[in-house]
């Protein structure tokens, strides 16, 4: 009699060699070999066979009997144009094999093009892969098509739909009237002093700020956001697309903004000079950095200047003269804005919120989107100054609204989990670091602790590194149950409405609440639309999150094509069975491969790299140690 074999469930994660891995929610993986793929691809639900040692030189080997559920339905890749067929070759290579595509089906693609392709059949043991192409994505040598490509393989667009262009165009004409403001009841602060501060590429400036000391010594500080809420209808063509997207994402020199550049660029930014609507979270700060007291309320301002981040911290940092004398006006704004800083910082490092310095990466780019520098972006005291700031007014209105008890979008950050932090102990070991407390009720000061106790040391970076991985992903709840990071009991993002849908819709709850509109009804329907907005919300920013890293690994990897051979100084910053990782100090990271390691080497270590090859499509760079 014929014994069964045990039969698993899972996800196929491929190699481009074509093997692969069945991945189970629970249980151990099983490998799996090309020829026992039956067809599935990259991220299909599969049922499969369990081989029995006898039938495999290997323990945890299955073979696909069954796809149950397809995870791809469109390819992005290179088009191979013959007189009769053609094949587009995957960007992804673990889908593995080309997509075959007739004649009739070619949609005027050219050799070397950029095209999206249908899959119209799947393989298996009669037919290879076969699809249509449904869109050019980018002619062959078009600046910018390798991250064209990639934002179609995200099943982004950087364009709208024709209603939804058609209703933000409609919407960015509507005129700011007196009559507008009196009858709303805005609190005009058009007569304040109230500025921006951003990149000096930003377009899309949601917030501004303003301070003032009030008679009893305390800071009033005032952060003015955008009140695209206004301008976005609930429930039509731009908010439903807006939610669809649920960010912007921010691809070096490209945006795939979640709203249409009439908006996001013109009437919601907070251009100087013009009559903006906004919400304004108004804070009475003392001067330990705690708010004892705020109002929100529905406003106008027109912004006095729009400052950049390096002439801010130019005169914060170094009094600059000239500086200081082009913005005479808000000098003395400026620099008392950094004394509360300063202190809303000092509180927040007291109790225990973590920052990671960790430094990022600038990369330019020329006119042909070839990236000719890769450095270390520098935060400095302005950007610091605007995130304090925007901390503040987002801890103040998540607890405001958490007390009212309505519906209500926060951003949360759970506590690691304690396998995650007994691994963390093991690793800051490494470096005669002591992680003290129980792995399963750690606190954030005590990881902060450590953050500043490492400042400065050469492994600074490392460490950092290793500690952020160790911690669990933010995102979106209608639950408030804290920021673990910020060390903050009560936290949202109501400051970014233009580039953050979660944002945008506690704006429209915010508005209804303070203005006296609120009814059961609304409270009913928020409800759903939070938990909706909430889940939307935390998937698209890691869609958006990966798509973003995922470019810059390969403009990376396309700027050290143009080093290979050269020496640089780095430090070990993984270590793993098939080779070590090292960062150089631009944060550019690669492999050296473990079969020509000459001895073990310590995370942290510093060394001395040759570059040896980079793969822009695979992401990849390879280092020697010499």
């Amino acid at each position: 009699m014929k014994r069964e074999l045990q039969r698993i469930t899972g996800t196929i994660e491929k190699h481009q060699k074509g093997f692969g891995f069945i991945r189970q929610e629970e249980g151990a993986d099983f490998f799996v070999a090309p020829d026992k793929m039956a067809g599935a691809m990259n991220g299909d639900t599969v049922e499969a066979e369990v081989l029995p040692p006898y039938m495999t030189r290997r323990s945890n080997e299955a073979r696909v009997i069954k796809v149950l559920e397809r995870k791809t339905a469109e390819v992005v890749g290179t088009f191979e144009r013959h007189k009769h067929y053609g094949f587009v070759v995957p960007d992804d290579r673990k889908i593995g094999e080309d997509v075959f595509i007739r004649k009739d089906f070619f949609r005027n693609a050219q050799t070397g093009d950029k095209v999206l392709a249908k899959i119209t059949a799947y393989p298996d043991a009669a037919r290879s892969l076969e699809g249509k192409i449904t869109e050019v994505i980018a002619r062959e040598g078009q600046p910018g098509a390798d991250v064209l490509s990639l934002i179609r393989a995200y099943g982004l667009f950087e364009t709208f739909p024709s209603r939804v262009n058609a209703e933000a165009k409609a919407r960015s004409k509507e005129q700011i009237t007196e009559e507008m403001i009196t009858e709303s009841g805005r609190l005009d602060l058009r007569g304040k002093r109230i500025f921006t501060i951003d990149g000096p590429s930003a377009k899309d400036l949601d917030d501004a700020v303003s301070i003032e000391i009030l008679p009893n010594g305390n800071y009033l500080l005032g952060v003015h956001i955008a009140d695209v809420s206004h301008y976005v209808t609930e429930d039509g063509y731009l908010d439903r697309e807006a939610l669809k997207r649920g960010t912007s994402v921010y691809l070096i020199n490209r945006v795939v903004p979640m709203l249409p550049k009439p908006l996001s660029n013109g009437s919601c930014s907070l251009n100087p000079g013009e009559d903006k609507l906004t919400l304004s979270c108004i804070m009475e700060i003392d001067g330990e950095g705690k708010v004892v007291d705020h109002s929100i309320r529905e406003s106008v301002i027109r912004s006095a200047a729009r400052l950049v981040y390096d002439d801010v911290s130019d005169i914060l940092e170094k009094d600059d003269p000239e500086l200081t004398k082009k913005y005479i006006d808000i000098a003395d704004d400026l620099k008392l804005m950094g004394k509360l800083a300063h202190i809303l910082r000092h509180r927040r490092k007291q109790k225990g919120s973590l920052d990671f310095d960790i430094s990022e990466a600038v990369i330019t780019l020329d006119e042909n989107e070839n990236p000719v520098s890769v450095e270390l972006e520098e935060r400095r005291t302005a950007n610091r100054l605007i995130e304090e700031f925007m901390l503040a007014a987002n801890e103040t209105v998540a607890e405001h609204f958490f007390w009212l008890n309505y519906p209500f979008v926060y951003r949360i950050h759970e506590k690691p989990d304690p396998e995650k932090i007994m691994d963390l102990k093991t690793y800051l070991m490494n470096f005669g670091i002591r992680l003290k407390g129980s792995a399963d009720n750690i606190y954030p000061k005590t990881l902060a602790d450590i953050i500043a106790d490492i400042e400065d040391k050469p492994y600074e970076s490392v460490v950092n590194r290793v500690m952020l991985r160790t911690m669990k992903k933010a995102c979106y709840s209608t639950e408030c149950q804290g920021h673990f990071g910020l060390a903050f009991r009560y936290y949202c993002h109501f400051t970014s409405p233009i580039r953050r849908y979660p944002d945008l819709i506690i704006h429209r709850i915010i508005k209804e609440s303070i203005t006296g509109r609120m009814t059961e009804e609304k409270l009913a329907k928020y409800k759903g639309d939070t938990e909706r907005a909430a889940d939307i919300s935390s998937k698209t920013e890691r869609k958006a999150q990966e798509l973003e890293r995922e470019v810059d690994k390969m403009k990376k990897a396309q700027f050290m094509e143009g080093h290979i051979g050269e020496e640089f100084d780095g430090i070990v910053s993984g270590v793993t069975d098939f080779g070590v990782y090292v960062e150089l100090a631009n944060t550019i990271e690669g492999m050296a491969f473990a079969s020509e390691l000459a001895r073990p080497y310590q995370l942290g270590e510093k060394v001395r790299i040759r570059v040896m090859d980079a793969r822009p499509q695979e992401r990849q760079i390879d280092f020697k140690i010499i």
